[in-house]
């Protein structure tokens, strides 16, 4: 069975990763256990996986239709296609632990992995038609504010700067205080954009609760499709993290999912407004370039 990044088999880790912080604790043992060892448990009926796990059938099933399956066979067989490209050699399963005395070249090969595992687990599980309408709404902003704090912080001000470089007025906001206070400015016609991989940042969810009180826009970039964040949200757009390690806290992992996902935002609004887009881009382009020639003289 070929992976693709829509099928069942390739987003299969990705919503397991995703989703199973939000779980109970009986409903994360049954993912962790089809996540590490989707062969062994595609040859178990419900009792068996049940057994294996120590809850109940019922806890199975809610677990497979949570990952988004109809029922527990679905499953099964979503999991028999990945055991088989793992066999296959297509999907490799690396240990990505970090030891303290690991040498340079083995953390460069495990953070690599893991940098491709966390993209490619954001695009399987990303909602394109959630994407696609806060373009339309970002193309048509009057203006944008984005909130982010710490590492999603860096991540806002990536957004608002490409933003700015079509042609657009962007603003990126890490301090609590000034976000609250610019989002209550806000109307319909505007956006604001909350990034946190938490999706329970107070200072990130009150800044977007007040610009979606006022009308305006809102779109929440999460980890964690059920968070706080999302109650004040028309658009929630899903990332992906690799697992915690002592070495490589959740911010690292989680600010490249959240790149991917705002590049993906800035090149469908690049492209939705591609008349105004290029010129602005090139004139950005050009007056850097005369900037750094005069510099050099």
């Amino acid at each position: 069975m070929k992976e693709s990044f829509g099928s069942p088999v390739g987003s299969l880790a990705a919503k397991v990763r995703t989703l199973a912080p939000s779980m109970t604790r009986s409903m994360q043992r049954v993912a962790e256990a089809v996540a590490s060892d989707p062969a062994g448990c595609a040859a178990l009926t419900v009792t068996g996986l049940a057994e294996l796990t120590g809850t109940s059938e019922a806890t199975v099933v809610r677990t497979a239709r949570l990952l988004g399956y109809p029922g527990y066979r679905d499953l099964r067989l979503a999991l028999a296609g990945l055991a088989a490209q793992q066999q296959s050699g297509r999907a490799p399963a690396i240990t990505t632990d970090i030891a303290v005395d690991d040498p340079i070249a083995d953390v460069v090969t495990k953070l690599a992995y893991e940098e491709q595992q966390t993209l490619a687990d954001t695009a399987a599980g990303l909602d394109t038609g959630q994407l696609g309408a806060a373009v339309t709404a970002l193309a048509a902003a009057r203006r944008t504010d984005v909130y982010g704090i710490g590492a999603s912080g860096l991540v806002a001000q990536d957004l608002t700067q490409k933003l700015l470089r079509i042609g657009l007025i962007a603003h990126a906001h890490s301090d609590p205080h000034l976000a609250v206070t610019n989002a209550v400015q806000l109307r319909s016609g505007d956006v604001a954009i909350a990034i946190t991989h938490s999706g329970s940042t107070g200072d990130v969810i009150e800044p977007l609760r007040a610009a979606f009180e006022r009308g305006a826009t809102t779109v929440a970039i999460t980890g964690r499709p059920d968070s706080p964040v999302t109650q004040y949200a028309d658009h929630v757009l899903t990332t992906s993290t690799s697992r915690e390690t002592e070495l490589r806290p959740a911010a690292m992992s989680s600010r490249t999912s959240q790149l991917l996902v705002v590049d993906c935002l800035f090149v469908g609004v690049a492209q939705r407004t591609y008349e105004t887009a290029a010129p602005s881009l090139a004139a950005s382009y050009e007056a850097l370039a005369h900037r750094h020639r005069s510099n050099s003289r």
